[in-house]
Order: structure tokens, then C-alpha cells, then sequence
């Protein structure tokens, strides 16, 4: 039997992890989708690759499954050039397989061919153009570059006739991903000495802490030496957001900074867990003082420039972390951090009124403990990563670090494939609903019953707020006062779903109970007020 560089590819990828490749067809990956059918990865065709590139990562999310994307040459690779900068920034480990013709062949053929590698290089961590008899070595590369340090997408150049030929090798095997190992001793002392001084530390979790599968670690080590602790969006669920030293998300909402950076003001200490700032906004350049002590637990070395610390470990925190334990000394006499997080409940509590709380506030309600969440870019983001508590790690999925529209309904589609048993909410804008669209229909192909809470106020809110708030006149943020809208109850229904909108808190309770019993996705209009998130967040 002949063994093509697609079949090559799609071993290398099957060992390495992936189960899925997400996409659309083209005439240049006909050979390198067959490869990875033959490998046993299932392919799912979507709408657009934007939308399957999420999938792939909220598939990742649930299952750990290596992420896999295939583009067609030209617009295909073109479409996922979005997806691809979130991946990035977001920390997702994407493989992103794209088709390509032979370069003889482009020295003389023009029609949809342009440098892949050249556009993709300032937003992926390596770009590989595979050639026949190193096929295997070059896959090796990029998977091992996609997920060691700080994960991050790759992209594979496939030629057509690498794809098609037949190879005389066999799949280089694939190292595990990895991060960096222990601290040297004499770093870790010194960290170890400041912390053990520390009357009033104060840690801060993120993505790195996330993708290491290092929140029991954390919550073990927070509440061992009771420290509280702050996550980024990305790090909600780190430790149970229920706890009493958890004083949940933070990074987007100014509310929310107006209480945890004061006290984080007060702190002797400022430990870093896993912590990446790509997630959080303008005012957290250089948010603490030259008398503060900051040790940072990193897989890598930082380069961004957001911040300092006095002490920099290099590791892996579930190695490093048990060498930072010490007797703890009274901390917090004042309880400081509980009042904190009772006046985030007060700030973030739900309102009489009908509007994005109550929203929140009656799905966190209806909806069982184990749901997990996405939730499109937007207002409705930050208010409901303030309101919604979680209490494991990846229970909320979002764009963070790029913030881009229209990745909850695929990012939720991704993790009900991977996780079928568990109820999968998606929160959504009107304007991120419109954009992608299209995936509905992905989720009836797929038999994927999640459900979808649209927030409606004809506007993008949160722009609109800027705008107002900078004094500029409103101006190509709301979708016109002579407009009806979209009706998106009658959309969901065309696309084979169940649709429907509700006004008041109790109709969006019995229609959530409801969803949870069908057999295909619901979507839930929610007609919100304009300028329902004035003061919100």
C-alpha cells in the first residue's frame, strides 16, 4: 500500500491528538481531507472557516483534542485570517493546514495565488511549507512549536502535489507539549523568602494557568496559604468562583478595577500565576507600585512590557508552586478581600428592572451548574463574565485576548461536540448573531442542541457607549431608528431551530427549561432596553 504526504499529515496529526478537521473543500485539499479521513479524524464541514476555526477551539476546550483548520488556497486561507489572530493571542495550540499549488506551478499561474506564509507569519508562531520527503519532520515541527510554552496556532503549507505524491518515509513521532520544568534554587529562595514575609499577598491567575491544567494546584496553594485570588476572563474557574478567597474575573469592566485595584494597592505581595495581560485593558500597564514585591510564575520568558516583577520563575507551576509553600502568617486582619467581594456582589447584583442582569442573572438560574458558557464580544461580555460564576476552569469560553465578534455560537458548537452530555449556552449579540449567521445552519447539520441567548438593542452597545462617553455624535453604531430589525425568532425557525423572543424574566426562565429538553438548538431573543448597559460594568 502507498503512503501520500496527506496520509503522512493526517497521522502525524492523529498522533499527536487531534479527533476532528474543520473546514470547507476546495479543489487544492481534496487529498490532504482524505488523508485525514484515512487517519480517523473526522472532517466537519461549516459556514466559513472563521466559524470553524472556533469550533475547533471550543472542541479543544472540552476534550483537549488538537485543534485542526483546513483552508483551500487563496480566499479560503483569506476567510481565517481572523480566527487565526485570536488563536494567537487567545493561547489555543491550532494547526492550520492550507492548500497551496506547486511553486513551479505558481511561477506561472496567477488565479488565486498569493504568498500564505507571508500574511500569516505576523500572527501564527511558525509557518511550514511541507516538501516531499520531509513531510513527516515538518509536521513534527509544527505540532511541537503549536503546543509547547505558551500554545499558540501553526501554519502548514500543503502543496498539492506533496499531498497527492507518494512519500517513502514514515510519521516523525511527536513529542508531548511540554512546559518548562523547575525554577533554578536560587531564584526560587529568594521568592520563596519575600512571599513567606508577605502579610498581605495577593495572586493573579490567567490563560498559562488554564492551558497547564493548574487549577487545582492554584486553589490548593490560595487556600492553604490564604491568599486571595483575582483571574483574568480566561482564568474564571480557576479556583470555584464560589470560594471566599476567589474574587473572580477582572481586566475589562472599570467597576470591577474600582474595587480589586485598590486593594491590590494594598498588597506586599503580588503573586502571578500563569498570568498573561494580552487579556486585559489599557489601565493594567504597570498597575502596581516599585515598593510592591511581585513574583511571577511564567512558562516563558515575558516580553510585553505590561508589567514587571521582582522575581521571574520560569516553570511549570504545578512543579513550582509546592517549592513557594511556607508556614503562613496571620494575613488580611482587616478582611479586606471579603469586603471586596461583597461589594463586587453589590455592584454586579441583578436589578428590578428587565435588562442584561436580569438576563443573566434568570439563565445562571435556570440553567444546571455544569453548563458551560460562551459569550460573543461585546457589553453583554463584560457584564456577564462579572455576574456569571464558575466553578471549574473552561466553563466560560470568550475571545479574550483578540475580542473578536461572532465566536460564541461556533466556540459553543465546538464544546457541545466535544461534550455532549453537558448543557452548552451561548450568549450572543445582535449584531455578533448577524455576522455569523451562517453556523446555524452548522448546527442543525451537526445535530448540535445548544442554546442561544441573543441580547437585542439594535445597537452595538458597547461602541455606542464609547461614542457617547467621548462626547462624539452618535454615528454608525445603532441600526437606525426606521428599521425594525431582525426578527431573529423567525431566523432560528428558518434554519430549522426552535426561535423565540421574551420580554420579561419569567417568559426567559420557561423557555430556557424548555430548550434543555429539545433535540435541536434554541434560540432565545432577549429584547433588552437601548442603553440598557449604562452604569452595567
Amino acid at each position: 500500500m502507498t503512503t501520500t504526504g496527506a496520509d503522512i499529515i493526517g497521522a502525524s496529526l492523529a498522533k499527536a491528538g487531534a479527533s476532528h478537521a474543520f473546514g470547507i473543500p476546495g479543489g487544492e485539499v481534496l487529498a490532504l481531507m482524505q488523508g485525514l479521513d484515512q487517519a480517523g479524524l473526522t472532517f466537519v464541514l461549516v459556514k466559513h472557516e472563521n466559524g470553524g476555526g472556533f469550533m475547533a477551539e471550543g472542541l479543544w476546550h472540552t476534550t483537549g483534542a488538537l485543534p485542526v483548520l483546513v483552508a483551500t488556497l487563496g480566499p479560503g486561507v483569506a476567510n481565517a485570517v481572523n480566527v487565526i489572530a485570536n488563536a494567537m493571542q487567545d493561547r489555543v495550540p491550532m494547526i492550520f493546514l492550507t492548500g497551496c499549488v506547486d511553486a513551479a506551478e505558481a511561477e506561472t499561474y496567477t488565479h488565486q495565488v498569493f504568498d500564505h506564509q507571508a500574511m500569516l507569519r505576523p500572527i501564527v508562531k511558525g509557518s511550514f511549507r511541507l516538501a516531499a520527503g520531509a513531510v513527516g519532520a515538518g509536521m513534527a515541527k509544527a505540532i511541537a512549536l503549536a503546543t509547547s510554552g505558551q500554545p499558540g496556532p501553526v501554519h502548514v503549507d500543503v502543496p498539492i502535489g506533496v499531498a497527492e505524491g507518494v512519500m517513502d518515509e514514515t510519521p516523525v513521532a511527536q513529542a508531548l507539549p511540554s512546559y518548562a520544568g523547575h525554577p533554578p534554587a536560587a531564584a526560587m529562595q529568594a521568592a520563596l523568602q519575600a512571599l513567606t514575609q508577605a502579610r498581605h499577598p495577593i495572586a493573579i491567575a490567567g490563560v498559562d494557568a488554564v492551558n497547564e491544567g493548574a487549577g487545582d494546584m492554584v486553589s490548593s496553594f490560595c487556600r492553604i496559604h490564604n491568599i486571595p485570588l483575582m483571574t483574568t476572563y480566561k482564568g474564571k474557574g480557576l479556583m470555584d468562583e464560589g470560594d471566599p478567597l476567589c474574587l473572580g474575573g477582572t481586566g475589562l469592566s472599570p467597576k470591577a478595577d474600582g474595587i480589586l485595584m485598590p486593594l491590590m494597592a494594598q498588597s506586599d505581595c503580588i503573586l502571578l500565576l500563569g498570568y498573561d495581560p494580552i487579556e486585559m485593558r489599557i489601565g493594567w500597564r504597570n498597575p502596581w507600585r516599585d515598593d510592591q514585591t511581585v513574583i511571577e510564575v511564567a512558562p516563558c520568558a515575558r516580553t510585553h512590557g505590561m508589567h514587571h516583577a521582582d522575581h521571574l520563575l520560569i516553570g511549570n507551576l504545578v512543579e513550582t508552586l509546592p517549592s513557594l509553600s511556607h508556614n503562613a502568617p496571620t494575613r488580611w486582619p482587616d478582611n479586606a478581600p471579603a469586603i471586596a467581594r461583597d461589594a463586587l456582589k453589590d455592584a454586579f447584583g441583578t436589578r428590578d428592572h428587565w435588562g442584561p442582569h436580569q438576563v443573566f442573572a434568570t439563565l445562571r438560574d435556570a440553567m444546571p451548574a455544569n453548563t458551560i458558557i460562551t459569550a460573543d464580544s461585546g457589553a453583554h461580555r463584560i457584564l456577564v463574565s462579572q455576574m456569571w460564576e464558575c466553578p471549574t476552569p473552561r466553563s466560560m469560553l470568550q475571545s479574550s485576548g483578540l475580542c473578536t465578534m461572532a465566536c460564541a455560537v461556533p466556540l459553543a458548537a465546538g464544546a457541545k461536540m466535544g461534550r455532549p452530555d453537558v448543557p452548552v449556552l451561548a450568549f450572543v449579540g445582535d449584531a455578533g448573531l448577524e455576522m455569523g449567521a451562517g453556523e446555524l445552519a452548522s448546527l442543525m447539520g451537526h445535530n448540535l442542541p445548544i442554546v442561544i441567548c441573543v441580547l437585542v438593542d439594535d445597537s452595538l452597545s458597547l461602541i455606542e457607549l464609547k461614542q457617547r462617553g467621548t462626547k462624539r455624535p452618535n454615528l454608525g453604531v445603532d441600526f437606525g431608528a426606521d428599521q425594525t430589525g431582525t426578527d431573529f425568532a423567525v431566523l432560528a425557525r428558518a434554519f430549522g431551530g426552535h426561535g423565540v423572543t421574551v420580554t420579561d424574566r419569567d417568559d426567559l426562565a420557561s423557555e430556557a427549561a424548555a430548550a434543555l429538553t429539545r433535540d435541536r438548538f434554541t434560540l432565545i431573543a432577549a429584547r433588552i432596553p437601548k442603553r440598557a448597559y449604562d452604569g452595567a460594568f
